[in-house]
């Protein structure tokens, strides 16, 4: 039989409906159209009006309007002293809580990586105890620790005869921020602390193994093979405490301090909280919070590069 050759304008060819297409297309968007939406109405909204708050003068009363005032709220912020001296305990919070946050944490993880199972949960439970307790808490156990009179820390170093009075952890200018920093580091060293012990357990162990057939010691296996693909997670717990350190020790000036005295134990979030919730301004305390927005953004871009730069990873 003869194959019949049919003229093209009489082959129907099916095309998917244009209907069809679009909703295939949009399938995706319409499961992540929940969380999209959650996160356009409590994150970018309010960073819009915050924006757009930096400009007013508003005490926050629903009943007055506010007054726009340009860019007077950012010519005061970077004229005042209180505003330079939150940003110099911020820098200083930051390089202070490195070791807390990174040098301390990582020493334990390499020293409890080779521990049995058990023994290693056991001791990753008693670093991460303290991070889950609330800072109102830990703030009260250790404002009896530091008094200055009735404190343990004072009544034991003036038992081995360190001192003779005791020293004024919380009202010393020269001694509050250091303090402020102890007591946000001991919380952080157990969430750093798993952080490292995670990223230990992505190395190949063939790398000890071949280190240790070629006669490497377990300190030069460390230093050539631990830290190096340890780089990623360093890079991630550093840019961490340049970016949350001023979050993480907030709540302890809060309740310790105040900001006191004089302002020695202040920090940029502290400076928020009191222009907006203290003073009632919160015009100036959303100029406050867009500069802060700004040079943290820039900050984590620094790191984001950097870490694509001098990050090792082991793919």
């Amino acid at each position: 039989m003869s194959e019949i050759a049919l003229p093209l304008e009489q082959i129907s060819v099916r095309r998917p409906s244009v209907v069809k297409t679009v909703l295939k297309r949009a399938t995706p968007f319409l499961f992540l159209a929940p969380a999209l939406l959650l996160v356009l109405f409590w994150v970018y909204r309010p960073l819009v009006e915050t924006f757009a708050l930096s400009t007013k003068q508003w005490n926050m009363n629903p009943n007055v309007e506010p007054i726009n005032v340009g860019l007077d709220n950012f010519r005061y912020i970077f004229t005042h002293p209180d505003f330079l001296q939150a940003v110099l305990n911020t820098a200083i919070y930051i390089l202070a809580m490195l070791p807390f946050s990174v040098i301390i944490p990582m020493i334990l993880a390499i020293v409890t990586n080779n521990l049995s199972n058990r023994a290693k949960n056991i001791y990753r439970a008693l670093f991460f105890l303290p991070m889950i307790m609330p800072p109102v808490a830990i703030s009260a156990v250790w404002r009896w620790l530091m008094h200055p009179v009735n404190g343990l820390i004072n009544s034991i170093l003036i038992k081995m005869g360190l001192i003779e009075e005791g020293i004024r952890f919380l009202s010393d200018e020269n001694m509050v921020l250091f303090s402020i920093v102890i007591i946000a580091g001991w919380k952080m060293i157990g969430f750093s602390t798993l952080m490292f012990s995670a990223g230990l357990t992505g190395i190949d162990k063939s790398y000890y193994e071949a280190a240790s057939v070629d006669g490497h010691r377990r300190w030069k296996q460390t230093l050539s093979i631990t830290i190096p693909l340890l780089s990623p997670t360093i890079m991630l717990m550093i840019m961490m405490s340049v970016l949350m350190t001023a979050q993480w020790t907030f709540a302890y000036i809060d309740v310790l301090t105040q900001g006191g005295p004089a302002g020695a134990s202040t920090n940029v979030y502290y400076l928020l909280w009191t222009y907006g919730f203290k003073n009632f301004n919160s015009g100036l305390s959303a100029a406050a919070a867009v500069v802060f927005f700004i040079g943290f953004g820039l900050l984590a871009l620094l790191f984001t590069r950097l870490t694509r730069k001098i990050a090792f990873y082991d793919n």
